[in-house]
């Protein structure tokens, strides 16, 4: 199968797309294929932008896998994106040419949660790449309001903004001080994005998982020196570092159902719990447990722009080592048989970076 997009290099705005645009489509489980779509149309309000990098995450590989609560087959995957405007309407705020990344989280503006400016769990909620076909295409069209300006960075960068902007969103979530103790359980990439912002936020942050290799990769190339393996002798050693009171805010990021159950164990009388996962099961947990600590549960859902600009922020003076977060890079073209080596191989990456 050919695909010729090299008009599209001259694209100006007006002209009509006439060439066959390349699309990677999730079938059913475990199906990828390279499959050929039309020209996406530009409707009023929405920002017409060529794809340049897509990073894959969990979701991407619990869509490959069919463990994905919210999905219907066949979809175009992918919802961490960097490109370049081709189009916008006259009075835009954006110019064709400058790069931008998306939030991909379209929200109706109406319902209860978006009157309270809470757009990232709205009522009718649609994510690109899970309700709607996402951005691992050669052009995508998206509301300009999903449009975020990422001018000063790079393609990498500006397709790691998604990712990270879902740990900042939970960390704000728990307004955080900076005498907590945090820990951070899962060390896949939304969970170093809790355990950067936390740190940030001025906490105390230990990062626990069940891969050796993910936690020495944090402790050497992120700097993250408290770790801990899912072992036996976990919970002792959690309990020595906080003196046996454990953890003012506990995340989970884990994206296991046996791992959101145990993480109550690791909450301080009087703390906090997140859970930044999203799974099929149900979720419970002993009451006298969850009440002798007037726990706090809290679900942190998505991000909002305000943690998409925070965190291009950070990028911007330095402050997150994008280099040492993007660990594997290929291009579309390697995409049927590159995202299921990786699915195999997920403990060992980090962010990994579809190149169109």
């Amino acid at each position: 199968m050919y695909f010729h997009i090299c008009k599209h290099m001259a694209y100006s705005p007006g002209a009509q797309l006439e060439v066959t645009l390349r699309a990677i489509v999730c079938e059913k489980p475990f199906d990828l294929r390279m499959d050929s779509r039309t020209d996406p149309p530009r409707n009023p309000g929405e920002v017409l932008i060529r794809i340049r990098r897509v990073g894959l995450c969990g979701t991407d590989y619990h869509i490959y896998a069919g463990m994905h609560p919210y999905l219907e087959y066949p979809r175009v995957i992918g919802h961490e994106l960097a490109g370049e405007v081709v189009e916008a309407a006259s009075l835009s705020a954006f110019r064709p040419g400058q790069l931008v990344t998306v939030n991909p989280y379209l929200s109706c503006g109406k319902c209860i949660a978006c009157r309270k400016e809470r757009q990232n769990c709205c009522a009718s909620l649609r994510v690109l790449g899970v309700h709607t076909d996402g951005g691992m295409c050669d052009f995508l069209a998206v509301p300009e309001h999903s449009v975020v300006d990422a001018t000063g960075l790079s393609f990498d960068q500006a397709a790691m903004v998604e990712f990270l902007s879902i740990g900042a969103h939970a960390v704000r979530r728990a307004s955080l001080r900076n005498t907590d103790g945090v820990l951070v359980v899962g060390a896949g990439p939304i969970g170093i994005a809790v355990a950067l912002f936390a740190r940030f936020a001025g906490a105390a942050v230990t990062l626990m998982d069940i891969s050796r290799s993910r936690l020495d990769y944090a402790r050497t190339r992120l700097d993250q020196q408290s770790i801990v393996g899912v072992s036996e002798s976990a919970k002792r050693e959690l309990s020595e570092i906080t003196h046996g009171e454990m953890f003012d805010c506990v995340f989970d990021a884990t994206g296991s159902i046996t791992a959101m159950r145990a993480g109550l164990d690791y909450v301080a009388h009087g703390g906090k719990y997140v859970l930044v996962s999203v799974v099929k099961d149900e979720l419970s947990f002993p009451d006298p447990e969850f009440h002798k600590r007037e726990t706090t549960l809290l679900a942190s859902r998505n991000a909002l722009r305000e943690d998409f600009e925070q965190v291009i922020q950070h990028i911007e003076r330095g402050r997150i080592a994008t280099q040492a977060l993007h660990t594997h890079s290929f291009p579309a073209t390697d995409a049927q048989q590159r995202i299921p080596e990786l699915f195999a191989e997920k403990a060992s990456v980090l962010k990994a970076i579809v190149t169109f």
